[in-house]
């Protein structure tokens, strides 16, 4: 166990654990950060619900959202990290896990700053249907980020993390990777978007998205249609092709994007430190680590899981 406040040592355990050879493409960098992007995409800038404190992925109401699907993963990698440095709040841990994972895979280093606190029970998780729904189109998006606080150009560049990980039809009901390279931080997404010739798939359970066959890798490559959505609005356009061809500039403006997610919805003092009452006037409180015991969906306990997801969660903790 390390000293409380050492997250040098938290982020050099997040690096050890990013090589998953029997997981996604081999590593779980991608959906770190998408477990950091969800929990802090939830905040709603009009009444200051939701956001990345309090950990709200640990309850069934929040975690079992559907637009969540395959983050228990996520979760189940970083419960060594948790179980080592039990002193880190799960919020903490869940949004250092994505920067972390941004910087080992070659993205930028983003600014984090610790403090966040765990909810204590779920009475002040925020409703589901917060997040995107990549079926959508410009207006859906803009309805999504306007929510939270971001402009057009924030959204594009905060769009370019697709340019991690990949789809699965189990899960948001899409399939594939934007890219050849998914665990490879750059700016390649919209290069991609912006040259490649993309045709309207239908999936086999009816699910609409947009491919290109790349012969030369012998792989199908895909784009949603909020991805598409960037191409064809006049005011995403222009950052698409900003970013597509300027690669320090995207980096610049995702870190600095990036960083405001994860702060959305925290308050703090001119030391830093949180102020929100969630906190109890500034104080780090942190959940204990999860129960290995499952429950089930009627009965989930503070630190337990779903039954759903039990035997999926005991096949990733084997590998572990």
């Amino acid at each position: 166990m390390s000293n409380p406040g050492d997250y040098d040592a938290v982020r050099k355990d997040i690096a050890s654990l990013l090589k998953q050879p029997e997981y996604d493409d081999g590593s779980a960098g991608p959906v770190l950060v998408r477990l950091a992007w969800h929990s802090s995409g939830t905040y709603d800038a009009e009444t200051d619900t939701g956001g990345s404190n309090g950990a709200g992925m640990r309850y069934e109401a929040e975690g079992g959202d559907p637009a969540n699907a395959g983050l228990q993963h996520a979760r189940v990698f970083l419960e060594p990290v948790k179980s080592k440095h039990t002193w880190v709040t799960y919020s903490d841990l869940w949004t250092l896990g994505g920067v972390e994972a941004i910087k080992q895979m070659g993205g930028p280093e983003i600014e984090w700053k610790a403090g966040r606190t765990d909810f204590v029970d779920d009475s002040k998780l925020p409703p589901r249907g917060r997040l995107p729904d990549g079926a959508q189109g410009a207006d859906h998006i803009r309805f999504i980020f306007y929510r939270m606080g971001f402009s057009d150009q924030e959204i594009v560049a905060l769009s370019g993390a697709h340019n991690l990980g990949r789809c699965h039809s189990d899960r948001s009901g899409f399939h594939g990777a934007w890219v050849n390279n998914p665990t490879r931080f750059s700016n390649t997404y919209f290069r991609l978007m912006m040259s490649l010739n993309w045709k309207e798939k239908t999936l086999d359970n009816g699910v609409r998205q947009f491919v290109h066959y790349d012969e030369d890798a012998d792989e199908e490559l895909m784009m949603l249609p909020t991805d598409l959505a960037l191409l064809s609005d006049p005011s995403f356009k222009p950052w698409v092709e900003l970013y597509a061809k300027d690669r320090d500039r995207f980096f610049e403006d995702f870190a600095k994007v990036f960083a405001k997610l994860i702060e959305l919805g925290i308050e703090r003092d001119e030391k830093g430190g949180i102020t929100n009452i969630d906190n109890e006037k500034g104080g780090y409180h942190s959940a204990p680590k999860k129960s290995a015991k499952p429950g089930k969906p009627d009965a989930v306990d503070r630190y337990g899981e779903a039954e759903p997801v039990r035997e999926e969660n005991k096949q990733v903790r084997a590998k572990l």
